[in-house]
């Protein structure tokens, strides 16, 4: 067998929340089948190069965002192939087939994994279980802890950050007993739901039964606690903290939602801590179906290069609950994230 042929592959989300599918022609490798966009990633190309010009040769289309998802590999009898997979948020121009090729936009549970490709199969998978779908937008995760705020200040601060935007909240305090977190929990609940945003508990999955939030996000000790078990039925949102592979591996099997990944920069409470990098971080996401948010010494001149990273959002902690202005610090990520 040859060595692998690596391949960079387009899902083109459109924003009805269907994809973009081509069929092959008849006298191709797997002709007759429907397939995502794309090609081999010649010898000098880079991901971002092989998927602009590939999308362009074929549909005559112009990528302006988009961020790596995966990586698929898959050994036909003739060539091993490696499927780098990109989503594609946004583009200029109207798709069509400048190789005669007919296009289709369909729903992810419109795709029938029997008329494709076998190495496109798990991106049909993916597409149908995207738990990304269930993300609060936009993808600006505030971490929330009251310990990183003066006295008096915590709500009026988490009120600030809600009203510049924030939808999505995690509260953790894990100075306070349980008593006091669930008390506090209460209070913060009544803000996010003024302002029509998520909130998620830091701790047991039985602290629902107490505060009617929004879901659970997993400590790595939590996460490891599970011991492989798969997290069952849920209509919340399930997060896990993660710090290397074999978390965010754990994360994946137990079924959760997104998981943090930190720190990816040097942290100003952690001092001399060792940390990712964006390489690294870059790395880890490529090994993960889990959509994947940054934490860890973030800026907003940071965030950039974290999606084009693989990035699926951002977790602030300081960077917002210590600015002299949370509403501005707010403004300046999501127009980072924009």
């Amino acid at each position: 067998m040859s060595s692998v042929v690596q391949v960079a592959v387009g899902v083109i989300l459109g924003a009805d929340g269907r994809v973009l599918v081509s069929r092959r022609h008849q006298d191709a490798h797997q002709g007759g089948l429907w397939e995502f966009p794309g090609g081999k990633i010649e010898p000098g190309e880079s991901l971002e190069q092989a998927l602009a010009r590939e999308l362009a040769e074929e549909l005559g289309i112009e990528v302006l965002a988009a961020s790596f998802w995966f990586t698929q590999t898959f050994a036909y009898p003739d060539k091993q192939v490696a499927l780098q997979i990109c989503k594609v948020h946004q583009f200029r121009g109207e798709p069509c087939g400048l190789e005669g090729q007919p296009l289709r936009w369909l729903h992810p549970d419109e795709l029938d994994p029997q008329s494709f490709p076998a190495a496109n199969r798990p991106i049909i998978e993916a597409l149908q279980n995207m738990p990304s779908t269930k993300l609060p937008s936009p993808p600006l995760y505030l971490i929330a802890d009251p310990a990183r705020c003066p006295a008096g200040c915590f709500l009026p601060t988490l009120e600030q950050a809600l009203s510049a935007g924030v939808r999505w909240i995690q509260l953790r305090a894990k100075a306070l007993d349980q008593a006091a977190y669930l008390a506090l929990a209460r209070e913060v609940l009544v803000l996010t739901r003024a302002h029509e945003a998520k909130l998620l508990l830091n701790g047991a999955p039985t602290l629902l039964e107490e505060v009617p939030a929004d879901g659970i996000q997993l400590s790595a000790s939590r996460l490891a606690a599970l011991q492989g078990k798969v997290l069952g039925p849920h209509t919340g949102l399930w997060g896990a903290s993660c710090h290397d592979l074999a978390e965010l591996q754990a994360a994946e099997a137990a079924g959760v939602d997104f998981a943090l990944l930190s720190p990816v920069y040097p942290t100003a409470s952690h001092p001399g801590a060792p940390t990712l990098g964006l390489d690294r971080f870059a790395a880890l996401v490529r090994q993960t179906r889990v959509p994947v948010l940054a934490l860890g010494g973030l800026s907003p001149d940071r965030v950039p290069e974290l999606m084009k990273a693989g990035a699926a959002g951002i977790a602030v902690l300081g960077g917002i609950l210590e600015a002299d202005d949370p509403g501005q610090a707010v403004a300046a990520y999501l127009a980072a994230l924009a």
